[in-house]
């Protein structure tokens, strides 16, 4: 998801000279190996320092979820804090409950992406620039599974180049978008063995199942289709795991779409705008019409490379990942005024309050937080 150099708006002709489309394909089984630069390392292993509260037990799901905390954010967030290589967990109060540091930075380093699990008990990570994937185990802050090699780029056996996005199906498989080999991939974690692949190495055109223009979002729907997100020329479709495309639009004023999501009555998308004014679009994929927009070309308000737009439960209200401004933030759906913010814009550190390139996000309604930090 989402690097300040991670692909230039290009038609797509001229992205797929630019990303040396079909090189992986020319590369050995061993994959080729990737120079780390001081950007990619971050801030190397950090962490708040906090003493921690033990987390309440998991008593909700995404279908039944936890008492809501209410304006202006409803539930706590997991946020994948990129360039401090860390996961923190922040209550609406704005406090840290939970925190996942680096164990080590030769395999876990530049967490991009994190999505709960179905029973909220593990976490799915991607890592783009480490060129791999991860599962950890929330209750005990450990990393149980890792596909791909770190540092290594390629596309055959567990090789992936720049894999983004991350979820836990409910039968336990893991979806990612890997964007460089064009393709999205449900991976079984028991065999590592890929099980579903759309796309081809090398065929980065927008052709979908069989062929993908670079993806980077991989979201699964409540019944079981995934929305895909396309960078090149914004298609956004959904398929069924079967492989059906049963719808493919291009997104309405977006240049560089990451990772579409459903609204949540599931009737619309929303999309964010992976550039500098970001923007945020909900539209409706049967008319294509829009039917909110947060834009704002410069000032306090403004977006630089937002990467993630939700629509939150409870309050309809928008949560966003502010990327490269080092924020997450709560924009109210009316007013359109920020109603909540964590991380100062501009301002890097691991620190309490603060974030360090924020690039994913997802929703705590798995645990009580609100009833547990009372007593």
């Amino acid at each position: 998801m989402k690097t300040n150099t991670k692909l230039p708006f290009l038609p797509s002709t001229l992205l797929c000279a630019a990303l040396l489309c079909g090189a992986t394909a020319r590369a050995a089984d061993k994959g080729t190996p990737v120079t780390v630069t001081p950007e990619m390392k971050g801030a190397g292993i950090v962490s708040s320092g906090l003493a921690l509260p033990k987390p309440p037990p998991v008593t909700g799901d995404r279908r039944k979820p936890v008492a809501s905390w209410g304006k202006p954010l409803p539930y706590p967030i997991l946020i994948a804090d990129r360039r401090n290589n860390r996961l923190i967990e922040v209550t609406p109060d704005k406090r840290i409950v939970w925190e996942f540091a680096s164990p080590d930075l030769s395999y876990y380093r530049g967490n991009e992406d994190v999505n709960f699990s179905p029973d909220g008990r593990q976490l799915a990570v991607s890592e783009e620039d480490n060129y791999d994937l991860h599962i950890v185990d929330y209750e005990k802050r450990a990393v149980t599974w890792t596909y791909g090699v770190p540092d290594t780029r390629g596309h055959k056996n567990t090789l992936l180049n720049y894999p983004d996005d991350s979820h836990l199906l409910a039968d336990g498989s893991f979806l990612t978008a890997d964007i460089r080999n064009c393709r999205v991939l449900i991976i079984d974690p028991a065999t590592n063995k890929i099980a579903t692949q759309w796309g081809t190495p090398g065929k980065c055109k927008h052709n979908p199942p069989h062929e993908l223009a670079h993806p980077n979002g991989a979201t699964p729907l409540d019944n079981g289709d995934i929305l895909v997100t396309e960078i090149s020329d914004a298609w956004i479709s959904r398929i069924t795991r079967e492989g059906k495309v049963l719808w493919s639009v291009k997104a309405p004023g977006i240049r560089y779409p990451s990772d579409a999501f459903p609204t949540v009555d599931g009737k619309q998308v929303i999309v964010a705008d992976f550039w500098k004014p970001g923007r945020v679009v909900i539209f409706d994929p049967a008319t294509r019409k829009v039917t909110w927009e947060y834009f704002v070309k410069d000032g306090e308000k403004a977006l630089d490379h937002s990467s993630i737009a939700r629509e939150l439960p409870d309050t309809g209200d928008i949560l966003i990942v502010d990327d490269l401004n080092d924020r997450v933030i709560v924009v109210d759906r009316k007013t359109k005024e920020i109603i909540w913010q964590y991380g100062e814009k501009g301002k890097k550190g691991f620190k309490p309050g603060l974030l360090n390139y924020p690039d994913g996000v997802d929703l705590d309604v798995f645990r009580d937080w609100k009833s547990a930090l009372k007593k």
